[in-house]
């Protein structure tokens, strides 16, 4: 039996999802990397990298005008790529946690710093950084956050968090009413 194009869009997934990895490993690295570069060499590969997420934003940005099938799965991706570029989101394993959808996985780390926070095993501004990170991710994520981690956000977001949240809001937007659209046109 055909698969009516299942087992093509799940490899294209597959191959998106790898490429994304490599582009938030290569940051991730890059990051653990920065001592052994000089600071030259250390913003042209960020620079490079940065490039490279743009250019995959492009990509999915053509794809999801192309084909409405895969809008829920590049959606996602498309706004893990959108905090890199904007620079929102600076922690490589939050952006890799939030492409993948995985709430579970960004709570236990939120917990983790909290606890580290407490324990001074952590600046207090990578903490409180890191913490906004994972509670936006949280939220875009479709999570109902707590009143108190509500307030934290506000008072603690960056400007580029904010910008991300707007900009990721309008995506959204845009994204249910092509999808609205197509529904539409389906029951006609």
């Amino acid at each position: 039996m055909a698969s009516r194009g299942k087992t093509e869009t799940n490899k294209l997934k597959q191959n998106l999802e790898d490429q994304l990895d490599r582009l938030v490993q290569q940051l991730a690295d890059l990051e653990e990397c920065r001592d052994e570069l000089d600071d030259e060499e250390y913003e042209e590969t960020k620079r490079d990298t940065l490039e490279q997420l743009q250019e995959f934003k492009d990509s999915l940005d053509k794809m999801l005008k192309g084909d409405m099938s895969l809008v829920d799965q590049l959606n996602g991706m498309q706004l893990a790529i959108q905090a890199a570029i904007s620079q929102a989101f600076k922690t490589p394993e939050v952006i890799r946690m939030f492409a993948k959808k995985q709430p579970g996985q960004l709570r236990d780390r939120l917990a983790e710093l909290q606890r580290d926070a407490k324990i001074n095993k952590i600046p207090q501004d990578v903490a409180i950084q890191q913490s906004v990170e994972i509670l936006t991710a949280l939220k875009k994520l479709g999570e109902i956050l707590q009143p108190e981690e509500e307030d934290y956000l506000q008072s603690n977001s960056s400007a580029s968090l904010k910008k991300f949240e707007k900009v990721s809001s309008t995506l959204g937007d845009q994204v249910l009413q092509v999808a609205g659209s197509q529904v539409q046109n389906a029951n006609k």
